[in-house]
């Protein structure tokens, strides 16, 4: 089974509600963003991080549990709060990717909590690199997480 869609994940969306998650960029949680392979099949139903068909550590510029993301303080545009994180690169890569899984290292009561599934609609590619996740604009029709 493989990747099926891009989706926010079903326990995000109650735990944002709770106060799981704060994505200030002063004192907020740790967020990660982990690559999978064509292997890997995360939906909105996957709620903790797991290293299952992760993309591969050895000799690849990858680590296991990915890159630490860059919280930019959520904002409001229009009437949409919108959350952004400075774009992520591993240099000096060979990687082969799916698609990702962002997620909260230091939730409570649990750590680990997905926030979100990437599907990148087909393999990329990098060899000898830099693999770059670029997030898209933080505004109410493209950022990467919103709440309208």
């Amino acid at each position: 089974m493989a990747f099926t869609g891009s989706a926010v994940c079903n326990s995000f969306k109650t735990e944002v509600l709770t106060a799981v998650h704060n994505f200030s960029s002063s004192g907020g949680n740790a967020f990660y963003l982990a690559l999978y392979t064509n292997s890997a099949s995360p939906t909105k139903s996957t709620t903790v991080y797991s290293a299952t068909n992760e993309v591969s550590s050895s000799g690849t510029g990858y680590t296991t549990g990915g890159n630490a993301l860059t919280n930019v303080t959520p904002a409001l545009s229009t009437d949409t709060a919108v959350c952004d994180f400075s774009d992520t690169s591993w240099t000096s890569a060979t990687i082969t990717a799916r698609g990702a899984v962002i997620y909260n290292s230091d939730a409570t009561p649990d750590n680990n909590q997905t926030v979100c599934v990437l599907d990148f609609g087909g393999d990329k590619t990098c060899t000898s690199g830099t693999f770059t996740i670029q997030f898209p604009t933080a505004d109410a029709s493209d950022g990467i997480i919103r709440l309208a």
